[in-house]
Order: C-alpha cells, then sequence, then structure tokens
C-alpha cells in the first residue's frame, strides 16, 4: 500500500465535494443543522474569501478558541482552503495559558465563541487585549502580542474591536474566486496547515506543526481501519481542538465520503439521541464517555442497532466496558486506535474483527506505511518480544517539529528520523502492542520496575472498583512506591485496606499499592486524557512529602494523545 494522497487539504476537499456534492457532510441533530458537502463547500469559500478580504493569507496563523460549534469546522476549510495555519486551543484554557500560546504561536488571527463552561472568552481577550476596543479591526498593535491583527467572533453578536462571521461571509460574496482558486491550487502537501499544543500532561505546552500530508492520509488510514464507506454516520463527541475530534474525526470521513454528526460538548444523552436520530454506524470517545453512556438511566430507551464501529481512545479500556460496548452498544467492530499528536496521531490500531482481548490489551497492529519499533531505553537496542521498551515510530505521519522549539525537536526526533513517543510498551509475535506506561510513569521501588498500566488492569478486577489510576510516590526507603486512585463502584463500601490486602493476596507484594486514595474523579485534559502528574501532586499534598524531594515532570518528548497510558 502506498500513502492515500498528495494532495493539501483544501485541493483534497474539492475532489470530494465534486464526488459527492448532494452527500451529508456535517450535522448537528440537536440544532437540526445539515450541510452537504456542496453545501458546505459554499459556505467554506465564503468565509475563505472574507479572511483574504481582511488580510489573512497563505502561512498565517490563525488560532481558533472553541467548544465544536458549527463553524469550527468552517473555519478548518476555510484556512485549509487559504494556505493559513490553523492553531487549534484548547476551549478549557483560562487567561493564562491562552496568552502563552497566542505569543508563542505568533498569532495573527484568533477566532473565538463567548464562552465555555467557566471561561468568559470576551472577557478574557478584553483584559489581555484591552486595545481591541478602540483600534481599528484588523490592524491591532499590542506590545504582548505584536503579531495579533485581528479578533473575530464566532456569531452573529457584534463586539467591538471583532469582525464577526456574517460580515465576512458578506465580504466574501463579494470578492471574485479568482484569488482564492489560485492560491488553493498552489497549496502543496508539505506546508504547515494546522498547529495543535501538546496537552501539558508532561510539562509546557508544545506547537506541533502537522502538514496536510501527515494528517490527512492519517485521517484516511484511521477510517480504513474502521471499513469505513461513504454510507458511514460518525458521531463524533470529542474535541475538534484535538486530533481525536479534527484527524481520527473529521478527515477520517472526509477521505471515505462520510458525514459527520456532530454534538458541541460532551453529554451522554445528547450523543444516545444523535445516534438514534441519524442512524450513526460508528461512535467516537475515551472510556469514561461509553462508561456514562451506558450507566445513563434513559439508556434503554434509544435505538442503537445502527452502530457498528468507532474508537474507544485516550486511555486504558476496561474489558468490562468494551464487552458492553459490543453488546449492548451494538458496536462490534468497535477499534483502539494509539498515538501521539506529533504522530499526526495514530500509528496503531486494533482491527474491526480483533478479540475483545486484544481489543482491551493492546492497542493493535501498526498502520501502513510507517514503521515502529520497541527500544530499550538506556540501551538504545531493540527490546526482545514481550520486553518493555520506548515506542518510536518513523514515517509520513511524523510532524515537522515543535514551533520555534529547534532543542525539543531534536530530542523528540533522532537523528535517523524515528520520533520518540515517551511511551514504554512491548509487541508480540502476531505484531500487536501494548502500552506498559510512560517512561515517567514507570515506577522503580528499591530497583523493581513497576509498571502502572499492569498494576491498574489487576485493580479492575476487584468487585468495587469502577476506575483506577497508579502511580509513585516519594518514600525514604523505596525510593518510590505505589500509590493507587480509585473510584468505587455505585453502593461499593471497600476500603483501602480492602484494596491493599485484595492486592497482597494476589500479585508481587512489591506491586500492592501502599497507598489508596478514594476520588469522585481524575483530574483529566479536554481530550480526555488523564494528567497523572497531577495525581503525584495531590498524594504528595495528602501524605504531606515535601514537593522538592519530587519534582514534578519536566518537559517530555511527546504526550499520547489516542490511546493507554
Amino acid at each position: 500500500m502506498t500513502l492515500h494522497t498528495d494532495l493539501a487539504i483544501g485541493q483534497y476537499f474539492e475532489r470530494q465535494v465534486a464526488a459527492s456534492p448532494d452527500h451529508d457532510f456535517v450535522v448537528y441533530p440537536d440544532r437540526d443543522l445539515r450541510w452537504t458537502y456542496a453545501q458546505f463547500d459554499e459556505r467554506v469559500d465564503r468565509l475563505a474569501k472574507g479572511l483574504l478580504a481582511i488580510g489573512i493569507g497563505r502561512g498565517d496563523h490563525v488560532g481558533i478558541w472553541a467548544r465544536n460549534v458549527p463553524d469550527w469546522i468552517t473555519f478548518m476549510f476555510a484556512t485549509a482552503k487559504i494556505g493559513a495555519v490553523l492553531v487549534t486551543v484548547n476551549p478549557v484554557y483560562k487567561a493564562h495559558e491562552l496568552a502563552y500560546v497566542i505569543k508563542q504561536s505568533d498569532m495573527k488571527a484568533l477566532v473565538i465563541i463567548d464562552a465555555f463552561r467557566d471561561v468568559d472568552y470576551v472577557r478574557i481577550i478584553r483584559e489581555l487585549v484591552p486595545q481591541a476596543s478602540t483600534q481599528q479591526r484588523g490592524h491591532l498593535t499590542s506590545d504582548e502580542f505584536p503579531m495579533l491583527k485581528s479578533l473575530i467572533y464566532m456569531g452573529p453578536e457584534k463586539h467591538r474591536g471583532f469582525f464577526n462571521v456574517p460580515e465576512l461571509l458578506i465580504l466574501g460574496e463579494h470578492s471574485p474566486d479568482s484569488t482564492l482558486r489560485a492560491i488553493t491550487a498552489d497549496l502543496h502537501p508539505d506546508d504547515i496547515i494546522n498547529m495543535q499544543y501538546t496537552s501539558g500532561t508532561t510539562g509546557f505546552p508544545k506547537g506541533v506543526m502537522l502538514t496536510s500530508r501527515n494528517i490527512l492520509n492519517n485521517g484516511f488510514f484511521i477510517g480504513e481501519g474502521q471499513k469505513f464507506t461513504g454510507e458511514d454516520r460518525v458521531c463524533l463527541p470529542v474535541p475538534l481542538f484535538h486530533c481525536f475530534g479534527c484527524v481520527l474525526g473529521v478527515l477520517a470521513v472526509l477521505t471515505h465520503g462520510a458525514t459527520m454528526v456532530m454534538v458541541e460538548s460532551f453529554d451522554p444523552l445528547l450523543v444516545l439521541a444523535a445516534i438514534q436520530k441519524e442512524r450513526a454506524t460508528a461512535v467516537y470517545g475515551v472510556p469514561t464517555m461509553f462508561i456514562a453512556e451506558l450507566a445513563h438511566p434513559m439508556f434503554d430507551m434509544f435505538d442503537l442497532t445502527s452502530l457498528r464501529t468507532g474508537i474507544m481512545a485516550g486511555s486504558p479500556c476496561p474489558v468490562e466496558t468494551m464487552r458492553q460496548v459490543i453488546d449492548r452498544m451494538h458496536a462490534s467492530e468497535m477499534t483502539i486506535c494509539y498515538g501521539l499528536t506529533e504522530a499526526s496521531p495514530v500509528f496503531t490500531q486494533t482491527n474491526t474483527d480483533d478479540t475483545l482481548e486484544r481489543k482491551c490489551e493492546t492497542v493493535g497492529r501498526k498502520h501502513p506505511e510507517v514503521e515502529v519499533r520497541v527500544v530499550d531505553p538506556e540501551m538504545g537496542e531493540d527490546s526482545a518480544l514481550g520486553v518493555p521498551g520506548e515506542l518510536l515510530c518513523r514515517g509520513y505521519n511524523v510532524m515537522k517539529g515543535y514551533y520555534k522549539m529547534p532543542e525539543a525537536t531534536h530530542k523528540a526526533i533522532d537523528a535517523d528520523g524515528w520520533l520518540h513517543s515517551g511511551d514504554l510498551g512491548t509487541v508480540d509475535e502476531d505484531g500487536y502492542y501494548r502500552i506498559t506506561g510512560r517512561i515517567k510513569d514507570m515506577i522503580i521501588r528499591g530497583g523493581e520496575n513497576i509498571y502502572p498500566r499492569e498494576i491498574e488492569e489487576f485493580l479492575y478486577t476487584m468487585p468495587g472498583i469502577e476506575d483506577a489510576q497508579v502511580v509513585g510516590v516519594p518514600d525514604a526507603k523505596y525510593g518510590e512506591v505505589v500509590g493507587a486512585f480509585v473510584r468505587k463502584s455505585a453502593g461499593a463500601d471497600i476500603t483501602e485496606s480492602d484494596v491493599q490486602e485484595y492486592a497482597r493476596a494476589r500479585m508481587a507484594r512489591y506491586k500492592a499499592p501502599k497507598y489508596v486514595f478514594f476520588v469522585g474523579e481524575f483530574p483529566m485534559t479536554a481530550s480526555g486524557k488523564i494528567q497523572k502528574y497531577r495525581l503525584r501532586d495531590m498524594a504528595k499534598e495528602m501524605l504531606g512529602i515535601d514537593l522538592e524531594v519530587f519534582p514534578g515532570e519536566a518537559d517530555g518528548t511527546g504526550d499520547s494523545e489516542a490511546a493507554a497510558q
């Protein structure tokens, strides 16, 4: 097999529009909004020409800070058609984090909505860029953000200093097509088209530079892994700012001429309703999303028999959850993906017909057109079958690098082009990879290497435990010992000693948790990844351990964006 396409995203999109103009492309069931490929293309063109009219062009960095509203996708394709770089911003960021990304990314324009959860976007912009209220739109001058020239509000409301989407669409209507057509025709698949900031589970966010060749081909292979056709309707409740939404979701749909069924912000009831209403054939989510859907008191009221496949990723999948997804949600061909933003992001995936055990215990086999190695982190040599080592990847999907961070780039991608994931894993004789943890997650207790994933999977077998996350806790005698954060099942009354005794009776004593902390929820990123460094900090605080004794993580080489950690 060779790469699917050498087109840039804007060019490829136009080809798909020509092939299936009247086929549904974007559907928002709760808004009763649907765009065919042709209708969406018309809106994209108007917005693209509007952006050109206000001075946004090829190579400019355009930030988007919003939940999954419909025009998020419009901006994704409009910037692609004019060769601008879409900088995706985590919707739960607050002022300090947003300021960092605006400045570090050299953002020329920022597109926002009004608010998300407890974050008032307009108020934050007013505080960060007060000049916007008095200066001419499109000609912003800020000492703090010298590259920022335009603010765009993604809605009809008027805010002083902002363009809004209706204005840009009108500008686009009155602009000729010729300029846009010339720019789109001249785009190259190796142009940087997307910049995503690693979610910061291991350090300060880094801007990952991704090209059309990277993410468009990766989207195709992800869709192939689910056996997508133009008849598939994919329910996407995962965030678009993240690879899970915009690559595994949007680009897998685009490359197969399929339909995306969008959910603006995760709500288990809205997901179940969207699947039934639109007869979705696939659904995406992290395990906690599927657990919430299955546990919803109205679950049995919905007809989910249209489901066939989808992707569960972001963290380890409990066997019982996968079994229920297959049996109760009818998604018998559910797949697991693994990768990291720096790899565009997926490089291993389970097959639709893999066994339950392989879907839960492995992250599948390598994707076509990529190479994968498991390497001893100390010796640099390939690990034997079944022996843990760092997962490395090489191929079309490896990022261009971190924006303005050459040292971090060289640390992540070695001289031979291998991307170092920072994750520990094994491979078996059939080519199936297992994730045993992150290099920094590995616990070293008195010289014994302990892999948190192994203990987490074991704790899932204990009655009364719904979910568990294991981290290293500092210890004067052993250096580190095992700490387990546990979410109890509804109605369970297990104690710390119950968990410890259950573990000691069934596994090597050094692996048994010395500390057990019961929690209602885990600290997570907006993309559903559990932040283990925060769990470590919580353990230290609860135990009164001096943080300086066991400093927090430094920058890692990569964040696992779509898989078990």
